[in-house]
Formats: structure tokens, C-alpha cells, sequence
């Protein structure tokens, strides 16, 4: 697949007022909307709708807890279009070091040096891309770690950016300019 040039010509502006708003919402001031959201906005009853779906605001998780899901999942789909924007925009923000980023891609989180409570979270991301759902001794770790309320944040979490992987790689989205590459392990 050539990441060079997407397969779907990204909207171009001028954006509807319906997309503008969404665009002002969701980026820095001064920023230009991503591909990504771009790519979306050619069909805006979609794009609407996964911009409603969206779980990167306040929840029952930490930034850095939504973060983990994140990276893993869109790491473990091959995304690097979506691993490299979140890398990007919030590694910092949540502690990640050098090595923490290369954890992210490690294939087996257990042999990580995050801890214990994260390694779960590395280990859902997994179970859940590899067999579609968690298993009774996985779950009940889970269970003693978080509450109801973030299991099943954690799981929608996961499932989501399973999604918008789809998309990004089906799209064949090339990298941002700003974003970080898959790190080596």
C-alpha cells in the first residue's frame, strides 16, 4: 500500500459550517484539520457520527490510562497514522519516556516495565485484538483493578480505535507531518 497519496481525496476547504464547527471543536487553534478528519468530512452524516462517538474527553479513565488503549490498539492494527498523531499529541502529556513508547510496541506487555495495573491494560488491548473478547482470568484482574464504570470504557475504548485503524490504513492516510513514526523494539 502507497502511504505517499490516500486513496480518498481529503475534503478541501471551504468546509460546511457543520464541518468548520467540528474542525474548531476538535483542533488547536491556528492547526489544520487532520487527514484523517478530512478524509471523514467527504461523507458528513459519518463523520458526524464518529466525531460523536469520540472517547477522548473527561471519562471514568486517566489521559494516560486512555492513552495505553490507544497506542496499543492502533499499534497492534498497524496504524501508524493514528499510534504516530496520538504519540504526537499526548506522550508527553502522560509520562511516556523513550522507552515507554517502544513498550508500546512490544509484542508481549508483559516483559514491559509499565506497571503492573497498565500491563492489564496492554494485555486487554491484546486478548481483545487477537480473539475478540477477554477472558474469564483476564477479566477478573481486570475486575479487581478497575470499576465497572471504566471496564466498560476500556472495552468501547479499544473496540473504537480498532475502527478508526480500519480507516486509516483502508485509506492508505499518510503520515502527519508532526507525527511520531512506530517505534523500534
Amino acid at each position: 500500500m502507497d502511504v505517499s497519496r490516500p486513496r480518498l481525496a481529503p475534503l478541501a476547504a471551504p468546509y460546511s459550517p457543520q464541518i468548520a464547527d467540528w474542525f474548531a471543536r476538535v483542533m488547536p487553534p491556528g492547526a489544520d484539520p487532520l487527514v484523517l478528519f478530512r478524509t471523514l468530512a467527504v461523507n458528513e452524516r459519518v463523520f458526524s457520527r464518529v466525531m460523536a462517538g469520540g472517547l477522548l474527553d473527561r471519562g471514568s479513565l486517566t489521559l494516560r490510562q486512555r492513552e495505553l488503549v490507544i497506542d496499543r490498539t492502533t499499534w497492534l492494527c498497524g496504524s501508524e497514522y493514528e499510534w504516530g498523531v496520538h504519540v504526537a499529541f499526548f506522550g508527553d502529556r502522560v509520562g511516556f519516556g523513550e522507552a515507554e513508547v517502544r513498550w508500546l510496541c512490544a509484542a508481549d506487555p508483559v516483559e514491559t516495565g509499565f506497571a503492573g495495573e497498565e500491563k492489564l491494560l496492554l494485555r486487554m488491548c491484546d486478548e481483545l485484538h487477537r480473539t475478540s473478547t477477554v477472558g474469564d482470568a483476564l477479566w477478573r484482574e481486570l475486575s479487581d483493578a478497575y470499576s465497572p464504570e471504566q471496564l466498560v470504557e476500556l472495552v468501547v475504548l479499544a473496540g473504537f480505535y480498532h475502527l478508526i485503524s480500519f480507516a486509516t490504513n483502508a485509506f492508505a492516510l499518510p503520515p502527519e507531518p508532526f507525527a511520531a513514526r512506530f517505534a523500534p523494539v
